[in-house]
């Protein structure tokens, strides 16, 4: 489809516009003149997968091909990008577990079976058993046996699988400090390894590069020299790594590592197929939809409306995307990534001339913070403020001192299990500031050296103690760029006044309270998404 015809502009009576928003469909009305920004159909997928790997192991951009860097009793580590990625899961079989067990098999004709497989969570949650397996297969967890950091290091395990434990002090190696004094601490499995071999699902421009290695494996002690307040405000935007703050720190601290770790990149990147078939209606514009898309919807939507929301979430935290292969490369980071650039671009770029007043966003159920959990107001936030914010290239969707209105079924409400730090920074930090400086000034040294969540983070399923300022602090450019943010009908009010933010009871109402900000006659855009894409947004 031509870039252009991804931009409509709603004419004669308002039309009416379904919101994907947590769990539950919004249908709306959007005014006479509203810009509507679609995402790019899913370009074509590589049709031979396994044979796109082989290629890409074998003609790698930067040094030799995989097999030629391998010798009987080297030692090897395999990291892989974590449950974060990617949202929805993928359908079976996950193209990290192709990936892997192709690389299982060079390594065995080698003689090889000094395999640490490391999922690299970073300050993440651990991930469970099941979630492993729908990710890496049987095979691979036939082969290995999960077990925490600590014990695969101090038992001498040969092949092993775990999720990587940045609190372990005696399990991580500090390598040194850039030139702006930004120190870097990583995985000393990766570190000791002949060859460190990192797999990663490229879901948006942000990720891949020196974002992989660096942050995935490394430890507070590093990410607090990026996960920063000012890195935030700084960053123009998060998914234009040229003009990111974020990546530039990742990108210093990834020249320490490559003097102390020999790397091989694999990166891949996805079509736009978000949506599984039995959702026809999700995958087109609302113009296009059939009669019997129309009846699907309402049908699916009196369902939803009519079950709580508890009930919602697991239906929809089942839902797997029929994603596609569109560009396997590896070798070197550096080349790897500008490929992997390309390929995102290719898919996801559209083309936006000039900014709004206000910009409509529907968020959906899931972030990369919240898999199998609920989408807490801190991880909502992070979603609308700081990743949809982010979604593009040049300069923002919404113009500064403008306002952003978004639609969520926002919930006072936690997944205690894997977000403990979470509440108490909800109930006893954002009561007091929301203030992202203060914040960060005042409390970040406590949650991050909280000896209960380092626990809980180590030998249960919690995020770090430090992540939910992470989470906060995701938002602070938006915070600081826009003059108001809306939340529609939230269910819980009070949550989104927590976080300094304003609610209406519909969607017309919010945009009658932006224009007491904006002037009486904006400019409106809505952004349709899911499915991820990225505004390229010139003057």
């Amino acid at each position: 489809m031509e870039r252009d015809k991804l931009i409509q502009y709603v004419e004669g009576a308002p039309r009416k516009f379904m919101f994907s928003c947590g769990e539950r469909y919004r249908w709306d009305a959007l005014p006479v003149g509203t810009r509507v920004l679609y995402p790019p159909p899913p370009l074509e997928a590589i049709a031979d997968v396994p044979a796109a790997i082989d290629y890409a192991l074998d003609h790698p951009l930067g040094c030799d091909p995989l097999d030629a860097q391998l010798t009987s009793g080297m030692k090897i580590t395999i990291a892989v990008d974590d449950i974060s990625l990617t949202l929805p899961p993928m359908v079976r079989p996950d193209l990290r577990q192709l990936i892997i067990e192709n690389l299982l098999t060079r390594l065995a004709a080698k003689g090889i079976d000094d395999i640490h497989l490391i999922i690299a969570t970073a300050l993440h949650r651990r991930m469970k058993e099941p979630e492993i397996r729908e990710r890496l297969g049987d095979r691979v967890m036939s082969q290995f046996r999960y077990v925490e950091q600590e014990h695969a290091r101090t038992s001498g395990m040969r092949q092993a699988l775990y999720c990587f434990d940045a609190e372990d002090q005696d399990g991580v190696s500090y390598l040194g400090a850039t030139d702006r004094g930004e120190e870097v601490e990583l995985s000393r499995r990766a570190v000791d390894s002949d060859l460190l071999i990192y797999v990663n699902l490229n879901l948006v421009a942000m990720d891949g590069g020196h974002k992989s290695v660096p942050v995935g494996l490394g430890t507070y002690r590093s990410l607090r020299h990026h996960h920063t307040v000012h890195s935030m405000r700084h960053s123009r935007s998060y998914m234009d790594p040229p003009k990111s703050y974020l990546y530039e720190v990742c990108t210093r601290q990834g020249a320490i590592v490559g003097e102390h770790c020999n790397i091989f990149t694999i990166e891949t990147t996805l079509n736009s197929a978000t949506f599984p078939k039995f959702l026809p209606f999700l995958n087109k514009r609302e113009d296009e939809w059939t009669a019997a898309d129309r009846v699907m919807f309402q049908c699916q939507r009196m369902f939803l409306d009519r079950s709580p929301l508890s009930f919602n979430r697991k239906v929809f935290h089942r839902i797997r995307a029929p994603y596609g292969l569109t560009g396997i490369h590896a070798g070197k980071t550096e080349p790897v990534h500008e490929k992997t650039i390309e390929n995102v671009h290719a898919q996801q770029l559209v083309p936006v001339k000039g900014q709004a007043d206000i910009v409509i966003c529907g968020l959906p159920y899931i972030g990369p913070y919240n898999v199998n959990a609920i989408m807490n107001p801190l991880l909502v936030h992070c979603l609308g403020n700081g990743y949809a914010f982010n979604m593009y290239r040049g300069q923002p969707l919404v113009r500064e001192g403008g306002v952003v209105i978004h639609l969520h079924p926002l919930e006072w409400a936690f997944t205690e299990e894997f977000h403990p730090s979470y509440i108490d920074f909800f109930d006893n930090v954002l009561s007091q500031t929301n203030d992202s400086e203060e914040i960060e000034r005042k409390y970040e040294a406590d949650f991050a050296t909280n000896q209960q969540y380092i626990d809980r983070y180590r030998h249960g399923y919690a995020y770090h103690g430090v992540h939910p300022l992470y989470m906060w602090y995701w938002g602070c450019a938006a915070l600081y760029w826009l003059k108001k943010i809306i939340f529609v009908k939230p269910e819980s009010p009070a949550a989104a006044q927590r976080m300094g933010f304003d609610t209406a009871p519909s969607l017309a109402e919010a945009i009658e309270q932006a224009k007491s900000v904006v002037g009486p006659n904006p400019s409106i855009t809505y952004f349709h998404f899911p499915p991820i894409f990225l505004c390229d947004v010139t003057t």
